[in-house]
């Protein structure tokens, strides 16, 4: 999904094609970019063709408290459940507060690679950049241990993509000198992430770029949401929910997702209809769709303006465009315009959008799978809830210390009703699409 052509400024800045699409009321966003470009010189971001994931892949979500958090890494898990199901992937997340590079190699083995994940997402560089101005030691100290953290993956033949830390918003209060400018945090930042570049060159592993569309989103969201609009959270660190949106979009697009949800196409020339992969038609009467659905379209509600909102982040960089397609094609349609109603909503479309398709998953935001959805979503959370009381509580607790492998094997038991949860919700949807003319 990447062009190389494209990636003269970054690959994974899709707000060029945003400002493109919003014409000249964006114009100061545009130039606002051009200039973050020249003052950060965000060495190009590598292109990356080609899914990377496998079927039945192990994933492990590592990182620090960002991870921790449980946002990107559910937004993640909850996208490869009930999307792409049919590649059958298990998610781990491994997230620790405060921990840098080196505090994860340090407990690596351990922790993460006696699950023998097939695949793993890094996040670090944000303890590791010390919240000051960057300085050559420490951009040797955080690639040395970077760096081995990726080795060590690759020893069981784990596949990495390795990701970025991402900006903050403001001068957090635990730095060692709160008065430190801002643009010095983000430039040290953003040296981390063009370091990530070369080990992921030399190391031969897919990057996700979270820094720059970060910093660049942020911007946009300011402009348009107001300056009170924290897309780095409260803290200037910790994301609300937009923002981990937007590390989410940054993983799901290196690891090759196409974002093809599926297609429903009517011809009513013909009075018929087809579905893709994952769906099937039930029927098809009197302009109605009936349609049996085993691949989820992410949902997501929430306020456009609020940091803390899924939605929000969706405006800020092209998730749906890019990885959350369910489109519906109505040819050869008679009247001008159609009333399209799908559960509870409808949208007026006219014949034209129709016949090029509508992204049913960007306009409706509540619809047939939202409750579906949810109760995925939570299972989700309840799963990688326990998964850091696995680690941090009991694997590092007077259990584990007293034999591991027991407690390893014990935590297991405890952590697979969890697991099943999450295969129980995810259950068929059937739902209908009605298209009247007006």
């Amino acid at each position: 999904m990447f062009a190389a052509e494209n990636q003269k400024i970054m690959k994974s800045s899709r707000l060029v094609i945003a400002i493109a699409l919003a014409g000249a009321a964006l114009l100061p966003v545009a130039k606002a970019q051009t200039d973050l470009a020249a003052k950060f010189s965000p060495v190009a971001a590598p292109a990356q063709p080609g899914l990377y994931l496998k079927p039945n892949d192990r994933l492990a979500i590592i990182g620090d408290s960002i991870t921790e958090q449980k946002m990107y890494s559910r937004i993640i898990e909850t996208y490869l459940t009930v999307c792409v199901p049919e590649l059958k992937v298990t998610v781990r997340q491994f997230g620790w507060g405060g921990e840098t590079a080196e505090g994860f190699l340090h407990r690596m083995t351990n922790d993460c690679l006696r699950f023998q994940p097939t695949i793993a997402t890094l996040c670090y560089g944000m303890n590791d950049h010390r919240y000051r101005a960057y300085d050559e030691p420490n951009g040797q100290w955080y690639s040395n241990n970077y760096s081995a953290v990726v080795r060590s993956l690759k020893s069981i033949s784990a596949r990495v993509v390795l990701g970025s830390p991402g900006c903050v918003g403001k001068v957090p209060r635990w730095a060692s000198d709160t008065n430190a400018p801002l643009e010095d945090l983000n430039l040290n930042l953003c040296h981390l992430r063009n370091i990530d570049i070369a080990i992921a060159a030399q190391q031969q592993t897919r990057f996700a770029d979270v820094f720059w569309p970060m910093l660049t989103a942020g911007f946009e969201a300011r402009q348009r949401y107001g300056d009170g609009y924290a897309l780095c959270g409260g803290d200037g660190v910790h994301p609300g929910w937009s923002g981990h949106l937007i590390m989410a979009y940054a993983f799901l697009s290196a690891m090759g997702l196409d974002g093809d949800i599926g297609t429903f196409t009517v011809d009513q020339a013909a009075n018929s209809a087809t579905v893709s992969s994952g769906h099937k038609l039930v029927s098809y009467t009197n302009d109605t769709l009936t349609i049996t659905s085993q691949r989820y379209p992410f949902c997501a509600t929430g306020d456009l303006a609020n940091f803390n909102s899924i939605r929000s982040g969706m405006t800020l960089v092209p998730f749906n465009a890019a990885l959350n397609r369910l489109r519906l094609i109505v040819k050869n349609g008679k009247a001008a315009n159609y009333r399209v109603t799908w559960g509870s909503a409808a949208h007026t479309y006219t014949a034209g959008q129709l016949a090029d398709g509508v992204n049913l998953a960007a306009d409706f935001t509540i619809n047939p799978f939202s409750k579906a959805f949810n109760q995925v979503d939570e299972a989700v959370f309840n799963k990688q809830n326990y998964e850091t009381r696995q680690i941090k509580e009991l694997f590092h607790g007077p259990e584990g210390k007293a034999d591991a492998d027991a407690t390893a094997a014990l935590t297991e038991k405890a952590r697979q009703p969890l697991t099943d949860a999450i295969a129980n919700a995810f259950v068929p949807v059937t739902h209908l699409i009605k298209i009247a003319p007006l």
